[in-house]
């Protein structure tokens, strides 16, 4: 009896012995070990699932790039995550078309472990955010985004965060999403939606999160604005970092630029691929951005040991990027930046079929340009665009206004010389808005284009103007002309916006509730797709805004 209460006794004790072992697996790391973690990072897919013209990114080429980091971690005895800023949809017209189930459906494959929601996870109806969200086998992160029910009840509409437990090592992902996403989509789509501010958020949860976890990072669509200076925008990443104690990492997306900076507060803004990128550091917080599209593959290595967190190497790893080159006979031509990566056949296999149903329905020729009309975010956010011009002149067109006041958002792609297709169209105004108008007393139309020319430089915001010449002297219009007459404030005049800018999109006065609004319920792209068709071959010189709009 004694020896079978001691054979007991032993085998309790093994017991103990052995769950106080799982105990320590999953209850923090080892003391005086040096755990490696690796975190994979991209942001602003925007429907890029498949490779461009020249060939550049696509997700088969990001897999191959995935894999081998992925290999090189795990034969180093380390751990990775692979993360993404948001925006995986709005962009690309075979993604568009398919509401980016091809592109969920790659990030399957890919392995992402967590994604940010973005705001352009918005653009469609909640029906079809539902089904992404099914889709995706890895979760959507949101802790600021709150849905109330039917009883006014808000409770939040996404998981704010997940704890992966990578050998002992927990590491804590929160989610986080800009809070203008309310004006920047269209009303509809946020009904009954509230983004509430993302640092109180943030500063409300990290006591949880660090009471689960030993590194706790963001994932945020926020956006990074050099040295915090973000205008009219919602604060950013760096405001946050500064704001918020206790953060290790942020990856971020959001104004789609590479994080690299040239000295404290500074963007290098002219940071070539394949060069070495310094992400920014900010309250002991790094923050990297891996530009758009799936240019990049953000690698962030990391050690951890005795509660302290360190980053040992980063890298930006291009996605078969091109520059131009001379060749040998005077020519210019096209080279990969760094070495050529392979496609991924599996990832092949699987989005060729999309590709394919896509270039089907978007081939179709609609007109023709003497010259490209540049779609740069970077031009139209910043400058009279001739581009924006010829998109508000077949709006004006349309609807019989007199003139036109168009988000530079609103414009996504450039248009090319020579033959123009549907497919080239869309990638232009992918968002299906609709022209509306409004007709304004000449007092209404100048407190208007006041608020108008207000909106911050660089932003999505920022205002492009046709069938008006104005002056503005520090974002106030001091001279505004319809027809080469001052405006009137006793006339009427017909205003066309898009049904977001009027529904009080990227922060524009609110139109719908104005005695005269319309939406005629014509397609912008359509219209677009209609006007070009109608003036083919179009001179891109007779878009040219010249000194239309002076700013001061």
């Amino acid at each position: 009896m004694t020896r079978l209460l001691h054979l007991t006794t032993s085998i309790l004790g093994l017991c103990l012995l052995a769950l106080l072992g799982a105990c320590a697996q999953t209850g923090g790391p080892e003391k005086d070990k040096t755990y490696r973690l690796t975190i994979m990072h991209t942001n602003d897919h925007h429907g890029r699932f498949w490779k461009n013209a020249d060939g550049e990114y696509g997700m088969a080429a990001r897999k191959t790039v995935i894999d081998q980091i992925r290999a090189d971690v795990q034969a180093n005895g380390g751990y990775s995550l692979l993360l993404d800023g948001g925006d995986v949809n709005t962009g690309v017209p075979e993604s568009d078309l398919q509401d980016a189930v091809p592109d969920f459906k790659g990030m399957n494959l890919l392995g992402y472990d967590a994604m940010a929601v973005g705001n352009h996870e918005f653009d469609k109806p909640n029906a079809i955010l539902k089904m992404q969200r099914e889709l995706a086998k890895f979760p959507m992160l949101a802790a600021n985004i709150y849905e109330r029910d039917a009883y006014g009840t808000a409770k939040r509409m996404f998981e704010p965060y997940k704890v992966f437990n990578l050998g002992g090592l927990r590491v804590g992902v929160m989610g986080l999403t800009t809070e203008d996403t309310q004006k920047m989509v269209l009303p509809a789509n946020v009904k009954n939606i509230e983004f509430k501010n993302a640092i109180t958020e943030a500063e409300k949860l990290l006591p949880e999160l660090r009471g689960q976890a030993d590194v706790v990072i963001a994932a945020t669509h926020m956006g990074h604005y050099q040295n915090g200076e973000h205008g009219s925008n919602a604060p950013g990443d760096v405001e946050m970092a500064r704001a918020v104690n206790g953060l290790d990492l942020v990856v971020g997306g959001h104004t789609q630029n590479p994080a690299c900076m040239k000295a404290e507060n500074a963007m290098d803004r002219d940071y070539v691929p394949g060069n070495e990128c310094r992400p920014e550091y900010q309250n002991g917080t790094w923050i990297v951005q891996a530009h758009e599209w799936g240019k990049y593959v953000g690698r962030a290595d990391f050690e951890y040991r005795n509660g302290i967190f360190r980053l040992v190497r980063y890298v930006l790893i291009p996605v078969n990027l091109m520059k131009t080159v001379r060749t040998a006979d005077g020519k210019s031509g096209k080279a990969p930046y760094t070495t050529q990566i392979a496609e991924d056949k599996d990832m092949l296999a699987l989005l060729s079929p999309y590709q394919g149903f896509g270039q089907q329905k978007l081939g179709l020729q609609v007109g023709q340009m003497d010259a490209k009309l540049e779609g740069d975010r970077n031009f139209v956010r910043s400058k009279p665009s001739a581009l924006a011009a010829l998109i508000c002149r077949a709006m004006r067109q349309r609807s019989n206004a007199d003139l036109c006041v168009l988000n530079a958002g609103g414009v996504r792609d450039t248009l090319p010389a020579g033959a123009i297709s549907y497919r080239d169209v869309l990638k232009v105004q992918p968002f299906g808005n609709t022209v509306a108008t409004v007709d304004f007393t000449g007092a209404e139309l100048m407190a208007y284009l006041n608020a108008a020319a207000k909106m911050s430089v660089g932003s999505g915001a920022y205002a492009q103007f046709e069938g008006v010449a104005i002056v503005t002297t520090a974002g106030s219009v001091t001279r505004a002309q319809i027809r080469g007459a001052p405006i009137d404030s006793a006339k009427t005049y017909r205003l066309t916006v898009n049904n977001f800018q009027a529904a009080g999109g990227d922060g524009y006065p609110k139109l719908t509730d104005h005695k005269t609004y319309v939406n005629t319920g014509y397609v912008d792209a359509d219209v677009l797709k209609a006007f070009i068709s109608a003036n083919s071959p179009l001179k891109a010189a007779g878009f040219e805004p010249g000194d239309s709009v002076v700013r001061r």
